[in-house]
């Protein structure tokens, strides 16, 4: 039998293991390649109860900050498929306008590898002087 802590990496492990998997992919869907600020104790608005349900959201945090603090954290990114699709697939977003966070939230890569393809794209876009 798999577990979720052997499914997900680092700390979606973890975060599967107080809340479930269900919460673990929610968050990866969201915010995977994205720091997040969790509170020692979440209130009923924060983005995490609204997307976990305030129970998980509150193991979730009591976990990761163990009461204390808050915690600024890393999500992982997950498998998105070749190198090449990847790039084609944010290139395309770029083209199209898309903001950043919609690129990233899209295809799971980090707010750097999206300047850098959209600084590729513009140099590609300049044409020679002289």
């Amino acid at each position: 039998m798999t577990t979720a802590r052997a499914l997900l990496p680092g700390v979606l492990a973890e975060i599967a293991d107080v809340a479930g998997e269900d919460a673990a992919r929610a968050i990866l869907d969201e915010h995977a390649g994205q720091r997040i600020y969790l509170p020692a104790a979440p209130r009923p608005d924060h983005w995490l109860c609204a997307l976990i349900g305030h129970d998980q959201a509150v193991a979730v945090c009591d976990r990761l900050t163990a009461g204390v603090a808050h915690i600024v954290i890393e999500i992982p990114l997950a498998d998105r498929g070749t190198a090449r699709q990847l790039q084609a697939r944010i290139d395309q977003m770029i083209r199209e306008g898309k903001s950043e966070s919609d690129i990233v939230r899209a295809t799971r890569v980090s707010v750097r590898t999206v300047r850098r393809r959209r600084a590729r794209i513009r140099d590609d876009r300049q044409h020679v002087l002289f």
